[in-house]
């Protein structure tokens, strides 16, 4: 079955908080939550106008609040970039963190991604094997806590079908699997659905992001990524492509949780929940 549920992110733009975000959830009757981690402390999230959550913060609690509105948080958005030797340096101990805390909170699974931008002075191969270091120091602490790695496409290397398949094939591990998110692949120049149906075997979430018109027209085959999207979830040139992803997962008997990733208005996230459910 997929079930639907929301990617506080999308109240960044807003600068709204972990909070508002839930709520918002709570009133379109959605069940799952997904949220964005700092390693750290940020003021502006301390200050309330932030919607991520830090890893220093008391998981048990978090975990608490989130039963008592009856929501389930489906993913943890770890994405510092872990491709490349930041990756190596940062993205290493940004994702054995968020799996901690992931399995403190109950949360099955934890979100990774690489820059918006190809790492100057090395070649696909040597990102290949930094990346492969990278996501065996993350795998071990996967496989200790029991918490699925997803990869999604975002960057020049994710939404590289043949880096993804060469990633996803060295390790063939049940713990590293794919978060298709359809706003990436399009603004990407690719087909939504073909790259979910190459990677089918190893998909656990997805991200539903739109694209706006003007953003298509000017970004396509040039952006690898977007934060959100502008317009609400079906109201967008990428609209008839979400229909055909969600149809092949119905088609193809996946089970999981689909985030809704869209500027956080109160309009966009209704037209957006009313959407998704009538496809799904």
């Amino acid at each position: 079955m997929i079930e639907i549920g929301l990617h506080t992110d999308n109240w960044r733009p807003l600068s709204g908080n972990f909070q508002t975000a839930c709520q918002a959830a709570k009133k379109y009757g959605l069940e799952h939550i997904e949220f964005a981690v700092i390693h750290g402390q940020y003021f502006v999230q301390a200050m309330g106008y932030d919607p991520a959550i830090s890893l220093q913060s008391n998981p048990r609690a978090l975990r608490r609040y989130c039963e008592q509105l009856g929501l389930k948080i489906s993913q943890i958005d770890g994405s510092f970039p872990l491709m490349g030797p930041d990756g190596s340096a940062f993205g290493v101990q940004y994702v054995q963190q968020s799996i901690r805390f992931a399995a403190e909170v109950g949360c099955p699974m934890v979100d990774t991604v690489d820059g918006a931008f190809e790492i100057e002075g090395f070649s696909r191969d040597e990102v290949f094997r930094i990346t492969c270091d990278n996501y065996r120091q993350c795998l071990s602490w996967a496989e200790d806590y029991k918490v699925i790695i997803n990869v999604e496409p975002h960057g020049p290397y994710t939404t590289d079908g043949d880096f993804m398949e060469r990633l996803f094939r060295y390790f063939e591990s049940e713990y590293l699997r794919f978060n298709l998110d359809t706003g990436n692949t399009f603004i990407s120049g690719l087909d939504p659905l073909e790259y979910l149906k190459r990677f089918r075997k190893y998909l656990s979430h997805a991200h539903i992001k739109d694209v706006s018109p003007a953003l298509a027209a000017a970004k396509r085959g040039e952006e690898t990524g977007i934060a959100t999207s502008e317009v609400p979830i079906g109201g967008g040139v990428n609209a008839e492509n979400i229909k055909k992803c969600i149809q092949y997962m119905k088609e193809t008997g996946w089970d999981g949780v689909v985030s809704i990733e869209c500027y956080g208005s109160d309009e966009n996230i209704r037209r957006s929940v009313e959407f998704m459910r009538s496809i799904v």
